[in-house]
């Protein structure tokens, strides 16, 4: 069954958006003459334009490594996606970027949050994503307006960012302003009254100084409020002494949520004689939205970030930053089902087979309100010498993270607090514009975490002949935290609650804490490495690295955890690292076994015990292309292959059965995107994204997903080249259904086909 479309693209005439930006001249970019690295009161190394993400899909350049680095020189799979992808792509947010990279799957659970795995390992979205190499730990959904490029480390990671990094790092790399005077808007409308501006300003300010501003709000609503987006953000960075021998920068960033969430689609049995689901619902429409009305998922993510770099010499830097950062959350959900067998017409429980329009679904609520706070502070040492004979590349660093997290609890009508009953509806009606009034409900401090994290590192390249180099290194981590669980009792308030409307029933709703659970980690990360590169086109690479992560990267202690040491990982990689002759074209492949050690499980004769029982491992191989082959003809490409994944040992609590295939762990996962220069005006571009099928986590037995391919287009057109051009972009052309994220009792469908039309002015 094809899926319903109920609106149509909605798309800006090229002339309205003409006349709106209207023509202007390009600014010509200003630089600086070089001056010799001698012994002199400073030193400076402006080149005549900066690597920018604007540029190409290519990048050759990275920080992931915590100090500047050839990406030749990185002995593990990296994959890279730069601003012009993520805008020939349309990606309007993080989560778009990572979901069409290889290798990466996402649960949908239940709290809203993503567990993102990847090659079958999680990556946590609270602990493993970065932003210019500093945890970003906070659920939101993160924005690509200020981003220059995306990149995913896969594998363990620990050496590099600490506690986490079990199955890989995200690190979001923000815009940086640049020695010219550079500005762009772009206006995009499309599918489902989608209206998204972005303004992008560079201006320099002075010969060694440039502030930068951008700002987004995008607003759309797809079939009802669980698909719907209203947000705004903007994002300062003001350098002075750019490249100089010190340099300083500002970083301000700010961006609010007030979204949609849509649960999905339940798992549903073909027949009342079928055991379990299998694949996907085709008989209700995948954008339905069966929540209320008055649902929402508002967020706020605010920092501030202080950057100070010192130059010793060309060769040796040391750059040191201090980032303070909040969060918030108030998502008030829909969690739906299928009403029980007495409710429905006929009184039968629900199957495909019976589906209609009149069968009743009742709305569940899913709810989740916290706060968060963090202040970070890194700093990181790069240096490049010679000693005792042989040519070293040394990274070093301190890092400091203190992070108090909030979450809050909705009062219950035992105790005083008013909870809005939800009304049923059915199929047929998924929007029905039923709404409750969410001011009635009142909430608690449930819980809250507070921890102070110190780490420090060091890792040596060492060049131990013309061809080969090898790395090692150490990092340290300590991290203390403190959990408190609240308990709720009917006498005098004596613990401050949140958001309570002026009720009597607050008189009888308290909190009072219960036992303190406290987690003391103290660990030890390893990375070890051999390069052999022949050439300057060629690089190969043998890698074996540890990794940690702790029961409190879920910031949630328990009786059960308190005392469980982390679980421990093992990466081992043999890669390759190919670059054409004019270094404009990039092929990369690696072989990997990623091995968890040490698993937490739930005891199957003590469940309210947590025990390090597990073991899973799985390899493959991950492949990635880009640059261009041609110089009209660009490429992205990057697969993952995994025919091995196992669970070697589990326990009977955890539903994935020993010696079975892990959840969310396809044999296959891939994207591929090219886009041609076919004349000066006009470039067009095409890509697939296909995955095979995988489970649900848990792993229940009959549930699945099935393999799926989508394709998307690109045309674009120079009105007046490299100053006012108009894109049009179609995702997901053959409005293919399929299930994107998975989780035991539902899943959340993929995209359909969504069509936009971007109109860009630069000036």
């Amino acid at each position: 069954m094809s899926r319903k479309n109920k609106t149509t693209p909605a798309l800006l005439p090229l002339g309205a958006l003409a006349a709106g930006f209207g023509l202007a001249s390009a600014a010509l970019a200003q630089t600086s003459p070089t001056k010799e690295d001698t012994v002199m009161p400073t030193v400076r190394f402006k080149a005549s334009a900066e690597p920018q993400g604007k540029d190409a899909y290519q990048a050759t350049e990275t920080r992931i490594g915590k100090g500047k680095q050839d990406i030749r020189d990185i002995p593990q799979s990296l994959t890279v996606i730069t601003e012009k992808l993520m805008d020939d792509r349309n990606y309007g947010n993080v989560k778009e970027v990572l979901k069409n990279t290889a290798g990466i799957t996402f649960q949908a659970a239940e709290g809203g949050e993503e567990d993102i795995k990847v090659h079958g390992i999680s990556l946590q979205s609270t602990g493993d994503i970065f932003i210019d190499s500093m945890r970003d730990p906070a659920f939101y959904d993160r924005d690509t307006f200020f981003l220059d490029k995306v990149e995913l480390l896969r594998g363990s990671a620990s050496l590099l960012f600490g506690r986490g990094s079990t199955g890989g790092a995200v690190n979001q790399v923000t815009k940086q302003a640049q020695l010219a005077d550079q500005n762009q808007i772009d206006v995009t409308m499309g599918s489902h009254a989608s209206l998204r501006a972005i303004a992008d300003f560079n201006k320099r300010t002075g010969e060694n100084s440039a502030l930068r501003v951008s700002a987004m709000t995008n607003t759309a609503d797809s079939n009802g409020a669980g698909s719907k987006v209203d947000k705004r953000g903007i994002g300062v960075n003001y350098r002075l002494g750019v490249d100089e021998t010190d340099e300083f920068g500002i970083t301000l960033y700010g961006l609010q949520n007030d979204n949609g969430i849509n649960y999905g689609v339940r798992w549903i049995r073909p027949t009342a004689t079928s055991p379990y689901a299998n694949g996907v619902n085709t008989k209700m429409d995948p954008d339905a939205y069966y929540g209320l009305a008055s649902d929402f998922n508002k967020g706020t993510a605010y920092y501030g970030m202080l950057t100070h770099t010192h130059r010793f010499s060309k060769d040796t830097e040391l750059v040191t930053k201090v980032r303070a950062a909040n969060y918030s959350r108030d998502q008030r959900a829909t969690l739906w089902n299928f009403a029980a067998a007495n409710l429905q017409p006929g009184g039968q429980a629900v199957t495909l087979d019976n589906l209609s329009p009149a069968t009743v679904i009742t709305r569940g609520q899913q709810l989740k309100k916290q706060d968060m706070q963090t202040v970070t502070a890194q700093s990181d040492l790069s240096s490049r010498f010679q000693a005792l004979g042989f040519d070293h590349h040394l990274q070093a660093g301190v890092d400091f993270a203190h992070e108090k997290k909030q979450v809050y609890a909705q009062i219950p009508a035992t105790q005083g607090g008013i909870v809005p009953t939800r009304p049923n509806t059915t199929v047929g009606t998924p929007y029905d514009g039923a709404t409750i009034d969410e001011s009635l409900r009142s909430y608690r401090t449930n819980n809250d975490y507070v921890s102070k994290a110190y780490g420090a590192y060091l890792q040596d390249m060492v060049q131990i002949a013309p061809m080969w180099k090898v790395l090692a290194g150490l990092r340290f981590d300590s991290l203390k935290g403190t959990y408190h669980q609240y308990n709720t009792f009917s006498s005098t308030v004596v613990y401050p609650l949140v958001d309570v409307p002026a009720t009597p029933a607050t008189a009888t709703a308290l909190a009072m804490p219960g036992s303190p659970w406290h987690m003391n980690i103290s660990e030890v990360s390893k990375r070890a490495a051999v390069l052999f590169q022949p050439n300057e086109q060629w690089s190969f690479h043998l890698m074996g690295a540890t990794s940690f992560n702790t029961s409190g990267d879920a910031y949630s202690l328990s009786a059960a955890n308190e005392n469980i040491p982390p679980e421990k990982s093992v990466n081992v990689e043999l890669g390759a690292k190919w670059d054409s002759a004019d270094g404009k074209l990039s092929v990369r492949a690696s072989a990997f076994r990623n091995t968890k050690l040490h698993e937490r499980n739930t005891d199957p004769l003590i469940t309210n015990l947590v025990t390090l029982s597990g073991k899973r491992h799985a390899a493959g191989l991950d492949i990635d292309v880009v640059g261009k082959i041609t110089p009209e003809w660009e490429v992205f490409g990057n697969f993952t292959w995994m025919p091995v994944a196992k669970i070697d040992i589990s326990s009977v609590n955890t539903g994935e059965v020993q010696g079975s295939r892990p959840s969310l762990s396809p044999r296959y996962s891939g994207s591929l995107w090219t886009a041609y220069q076919v004349h000066p005006q006009v470039r067009l571009g095409a890509g697939l994204n296909a995955r095979s099928s995988q489970t649900p986590i848990r792993n229940p037995a009959g549930i699945y997903a099935p393999k799926f391919v989508t394709a998307d287009l690109m045309a674009e057109y120079a009105v007046v080249p490299e100053q006012l051009s108009f894109k049009l972009y179609v995702s997901n052309v053959a409005n293919k259904i399929y299930a994107d994220q998975l989780y035991t009792s539902f899943y959340v469908p993929g995209t359909g086909r969504v069509t936009s039309l971007t109109g860009t002015y630069k000036f």
